[in-house]
């Protein structure tokens, strides 16, 4: 199948990049004995789930119950759902997931550990449990060493449930310059400090889990930090350009949208709006734009509506005309990855790959 049979809008992954991309994450893993547990909210695909596996990864991590059960198809040995689970139902279904792969919670509070310990004492099961800290993001976990110890402590004596250590996600970190290298390493401070209490309390420490896409080349700047959770690494997006943590030739998705209309005098409008790309803005600010046009990046993609990609083309260096194919980088993969229902995977001009996006989603 040649690439211009694949009809829009489509996310296209160049292959040879995305390979590459995978590659050299495992590889610093390795490199930096870094236990690698990626995040497979981007992709959101059990294949490429299992080419992560069988590059070395320890295990998968997942946001909710209904993406673990979708990677149950990748055979992870390890399954890691960094978030609260609330509710019996969902409780139910996790631990119908743990029947077949070891089943790890993050967790910051004790409402939610008595539910997991109820339910999977009652199921005859164990299930691995990590408190959350707050470094800087200020979203879940807790900011105090002494709070997040006590809490470990209380967890620690609940029945059906190992304790395994902490986690945290340094989201504040948006770029890695002078001022985001400085947020990133003042979080040694806050993981030294939990770290001691922790020990200090008798508490089993096997995991310190971290990190993010951002910050993953300078993962081994944080010494305690032995797991780590990327997961926009594997195609990577404006954003992580903006980030200064990747460049454009390391970008491996982009949508391919058709020119559908020239009459707007400033410029075009494309096949594809907030149904296909999401109206995530630039995390760094800056100006309003949605992605990147690859074939005239001096063009602007300003606005959208459910279907309709408006693209100004003043400053643009070339002319379009309707039916010209183009391809946009967005500025937030993950996202547009969960509009979609595939993903073309393409080496040259030829489709090579085509991967369900098996846990699109799935939010529950």
């Amino acid at each position: 199948m040649h690439v211009t049979e694949i009809e829009t809008p489509a996310i296209a992954v160049d292959l040879d990049v995305f390979e590459r991309n995978l590659a050299r994450a495992a590889d610093y893993a390795k490199a930096h004995q870094l236990r690698l547990r990626p995040h497979t909210k981007t992709h959101k695909s059990s294949v490429i789930a299992r080419m992560q596996l069988e590059l070395g990864a320890a295990g998968l991590t997942v946001a909710k119950v209904g993406e673990a059960e979708v990677m149950l198809r990748a055979e992870p040995a390890d399954l890691l759902v960094a978030y609260p689970v609330i509710g019996e139902r969902k409780l139910r279904r996790l631990l119908e997931v743990a029947r077949h792969a070891q089943v790890t919670v993050a967790l910051d509070s004790l409402e939610a550990a008595q539910g997991l310990s109820d339910a999977a004492a009652k199921a005859g099961m164990e299930i691995g449990v990590l408190v959350e800290e707050d470094v800087g993001l200020g979203r879940v976990g807790l900011t105090d060493s002494h709070q997040l110890v006590t809490l470990a402590t209380s967890i620690a004596k609940l029945p059906a449930l190992r304790l395994r250590g902490f986690n945290f996600y340094p989201g504040q970190v948006k770029a890695i310059d002078a001022d985001g290298l400085a947020k990133f390493h003042a979080v040694n401070a806050a993981l030294e400090e939990t770290a001691t209490l922790w020990r200090a309390a008798g508490l089993p420490l096997e995991v310190i889990s971290g990190g993010s896409t951002p910050t993953l080349f300078h993962s081994h700047e944080l010494p305690l930090m032995n797991e780590i959770r990327p997961g926009t690494y594997v195609f990577n997006d404006r954003n992580t350009i903006e980030s200064g943590a990747a460049t454009l030739a390391d970008c491996a998705a982009h949508v391919l949208v058709t020119v559908v209309s020239t009459s707007r005098a400033s410029g075009m409008i494309v096949d594809g709006g907030s149904k296909t790309f999401s109206s995530d803005r630039l995390s760094t600010g800056g100006e309003v734009t949605f992605g990147l046009l690859r074939e005239a990046p001096e063009a602007k993609f300003v606005k959208m509506n459910e279907e309709h990609g408006y693209i100004d083309l003043p400053a643009a260096s070339r002319h379009f005309r309707i039916g010209d194919r183009v391809r946009i980088l967005p500025n937030h993969i993950c996202v547009a990855v969960n509009l979609h229902e595939r993903v073309y995977g393409i080496r040259g001009d030829e489709v090579e790959q085509i991967w369900e996006i098996e846990a699109r989603g799935k939010l529950q």
